[in-house]
């Protein structure tokens, strides 16, 4: 009776896991319907991979997306390189468990309305006394590394440099920007202005790549560290190797990436040290 009570017990506990849902959500780089669409094929793709239930929670900024993260109500999420850092920081144990296989050696671009007439350079440009977008106040593509390098080449904080300053909440949003005249410069993540460009739309034509910057690790999986303990020993790695497993072309292409690879803290770094540098974590 009691090893068939033990063995009951077992099973239940093994439906409470099962029974449980993976949330997760990505920093909003780019329009939300497009979000929607990409990660909504990628919570399939892990239910399946995973046997559980796995649900797509979209956000609203880059803020929400931690703050999600740090309130339990994802426990998976897509993070930039920054939004990453700030998410392991606000929940110890977590971790980052994979990155595509470009986000070892990410570059932002820093684009110009051609009106402007300016062309690509090897070295910084010179930009003084032009407006000038971000992206999200906290991306690492869009505004974290932008600014860096900035003050690395000018020795001017942005404020100081351009004739006006504005964060425009994501790279799509930069793109048109620049592509309208809003701001004759802007910078934004490679990978969004080479998909417009490969796709011909109106507000590439519209602009020019003025200068990249040199690489810098970026986007990453991180996952809390609790997950074990919710959904069975080992579920952590069984998401990195789904995640490191998947290729499909449509799911990878939606990201942009080739293939997702092994991720881990000590990649990030160098943005702990360029985030510290610029006063935007302790």
């Amino acid at each position: 009776m009691r090893t068939l009570f033990v063995c009951l017990l077992a099973i239940m506990a093994g439906q409470s896991a099962a029974a449980q849902t993976l949330y997760f959500s990505a920093i909003p780089d780019d329009d939300e319907s497009r979000l929607v669409e990409r990660f909504g094929a990628v919570a399939d793709y892990l239910s399946e991979a995973l046997d559980v239930d796995v649900q797509y929670v979209p956000v609203k900024s880059y803020a929400a997306a931690v703050t999600a993260f740090a309130n339990d109500q994802i426990q998976l999420g897509w993070f930039g390189g920054l939004s990453g850092v700030q998410a392991r920081i606000a929940v110890p144990d977590s971790h980052a468990i994979a990155q595509g296989a470009e986000d070892e050696t990410f570059v932002t671009y820093f684009i110009a309305n051609t009106d402007t007439g300016l062309t690509r350079t090897e070295d910084f440009p010179d930009l003084a006394e032009r407006s000038f977008t971000f992206g999200a106040e906290t991306s690492t593509s869009g505004r974290l590394m932008p600014e860096y390098w900035i003050r690395e080449a000018t020795g001017e904080a942005p404020s100081d440099l351009f004739s006006a300053v504005g964060f425009s909440g994501d790279h799509g949003q930069t793109l048109r920007l620049v592509a309208s005249g809003a701001y004759e410069v802007g910078a934004l993540n490679y990978a969004v202005y080479d998909t417009a460009v490969a796709d011909g739309t109106p507000e590439a034509a519209a602009t020019t790549i003025i200068w990249q910057t040199p690489p810098y690790p970026d986007y990453n999986w991180t996952i809390r560290g609790d997950v074990d303990a919710r959904f069975g020993a080992g579920f952590a790695d069984k998401v990195q190797a789904a995640l490191i497993a998947m290729d499909d072309p449509n799911l990878l292409a939606s990201f942009p990436r080739s293939a997702f690879i092994a991720a881990d803290d000590a990649l990030y770094q160098p943005i702990v040290d360029t985030a510290r540098a610029l006063d935007l974590i302790d």
